[in-house]
């Protein structure tokens, strides 16, 4: 093999690496792990109005992206007062979705819970994210809903039988 060639090669595999690692590496090729958490108090569900990011004017429960390390709970815990600053218990698991925001080209897999209300008056934490944070009951659920909670509901969920 001539020098030449020798010396090409190194550096086409370079670039063909750099290529792959691009596609894998970028978030956007991924799914990204989402967490939902419906809550209750007397009878009615928190939902906030999104303002900002894929699916705006959409109705949402609570929720964002679980962090590295981080359980599963804890992650519904910390949204909740993050964005809400209510505090929750009785946390248990509601359902699974896999959601395609195609405008936006995302895709989450959003992991629900349902839990109850324990402290604290909801309020809006991040008005750059929810313009503000209502209690629905179930003759009066807003729409349209955030696509994952939507998604979640034609799966058959019923919070009201929790």
């Amino acid at each position: 093999m001539s020098q030449e060639v020798q010396e090409i090669t190194p550096i086409k595999d370079t670039i063909i690496n750099d290529q792959i690692n691009t596609v894998i590496n970028n978030p956007k090729n991924h799914p990204r792990v989402g967490i939902g958490v419906i809550i209750k108090k007397d009878n009615k569900l928190l939902f906030g109005k999104r303002i900002a990011s894929h699916n705006a004017n959409t109705w949402t429960p609570p929720g964002g992206h679980l962090e590295f390390y981080e359980e599963l709970e804890q992650c519904a815990r910390r949204e909740t007062a993050e964005e809400a600053g209510i505090q929750i218990k009785n946390i248990h698991l509601a359902g699974i979705t896999n959601d395609f925001f195609e405008k936006e080209k995302k895709h989450y897999v959003t992991i629900y819970f349902i839990a109850d209300h324990d402290s604290g008056d909801p309020q809006v934490m991040e008005p750059d994210k929810v313009e503000k944070w209502q209690w629905f009951s179930k003759e009066e659920l807003p729409q349209p809903l955030f696509l994952s909670t939507a998604n979640l509901f034609k799966q058959g969920f019923n919070p009201f039988d929790k």
